[in-house]
């Protein structure tokens, strides 16, 4: 244990080991109770559920979503949730919503609206807003006979399990609730939509999960710029082609185009003392080279390079023609790792 710990326990006469097992205690505690209220939930969907999904699915615009305090913050992420999965959303702080931010609310909008109570004065005006409009209105609450249940075109019911909270007062199993619902929300819709890995990427090219999914054709080299020669050109010749284009290597077409073979600098040193200028690239290239396709995570082609010991891989078509080139310092200036 730490010695500053171990002096604070000790300062407050207390048994190191016993506050520990009391502190675990609480957590587990703590986490038992909300997942069993998620198990409530789980079990407790209904047809609701897909009602809700088909209004937010039908949304011409965004999926407005609003709450109060705790149910705020959870309201919160789940807005950036749904956006992030192909889902148009926002979200709308209920107060503010009564000094001008109602502005945001359009007519092809639907409102998402949290509060365990139903009753938080804080959501009247935005409810009173969608109902003057003809706004869809979804409500995310514990509280089937509340203001806010009575209001909305579909109700989403919390369960009634216990606050995780020894005093049953703090918002800890309902918005662990709360959020699990609005990530099941967004989750089938974006499995509706057949939002894939690639719209995924889109709209989340920055941080870890941009570099994680960014894909071969996002940095590959293409063009005049991928080094290639044919079986019979001499070795002097393919020398002055990997020299221009700077990548340490040259790859080798058949008549076809197809890639049939790749000389390094490996190659060049192995080859020195055999008279290699007097040679054509098919006497020295190396054959069946490693490849990858276009639509490749640049991961994979990383990954590939590393296990294979080399430096740069091809990109190729359906065909095996080369229609890029790809080096490891491309993937590292990109951030995959």
């Amino acid at each position: 244990m730490d010695d500053t710990l171990a002096s604070l326990a000790a300062v407050r006469g207390d048994q190191p080991n016993v506050r520990l097992a009391d502190d675990l205690a609480v957590g587990r505690r703590v986490i038992e109770a909300e997942i069993e209220g998620l198990r409530q939930l789980a079990g407790a969907l209904d047809s609701t559920f897909g009602a809700a999904l088909d209004l937010c699915a039908g949304a011409a615009g965004r999926i407005v979503v609003t709450g109060i305090g705790k149910s705020g913050h959870i309201a919160r992420k789940i807005a950036a949730t749904l956006a992030s999965t192909g889902t148009p959303a926002q979200f709308v702080h209920a107060a503010e919503a009564s000094h001008g931010d109602l502005g945001m609310v359009g007519a092809g909008d639907v409102v998402l609206a949290l509060s365990n109570s139903g009753t938080s004065a804080e959501l009247a005006d935005i409810v009173a807003y969608s109902r003057r409009f003809g706004i869809p209105l979804i409500a995310i609450t514990g509280a089937p006979r509340s203001t806010l249940a009575e209001a909305a075109d579909v109700v989403l019911l919390l369960p009634a399990a216990a606050e995780a909270c020894s005093m049953g007062l703090t918002p800890t199993t309902s918005t662990t609730a709360m959020l699990a619902l609005g990530d099941a929300l967004a989750v089938a819709l974006l499995e509706r939509k057949g939002f894939s890995t690639a719209d995924f990427q889109l709209f989340h090219p920055g941080g870890s999960i941009g570099r994680k999914l960014l894909r071969v054709d996002d940095i590959m080299h293409r063009g005049d710029a991928v080094p290639l020669a044919v079986p019979h050109t001499p070795m002097g010749d393919a020398i002055l082609v990997m020299t221009a284009k700077s990548f340490g290597c040259v790859g080798v077409c058949d008549d076809g185009g197809r890639l049939v073979g790749v000389i390094t600098d490996g190659d060049l040193r192995r080859h020195m003392g055999d008279g290699l200028l007097a040679r054509t690239v098919a006497e020295v290239m190396h054959r069946r080279p490693k490849t990858i396709a276009a639509s490749g995570f640049a991961a994979e082609a990383l990954g590939l390079m590393n296990r294979s010991a080399i430096t740069a891989l091809f990109v190729v078509d359906e065909a095996g023609r080369p229609i890029g080139f790809l080096h490891m310092h491309d993937c590292l200036r990109a951030g995959v790792v």
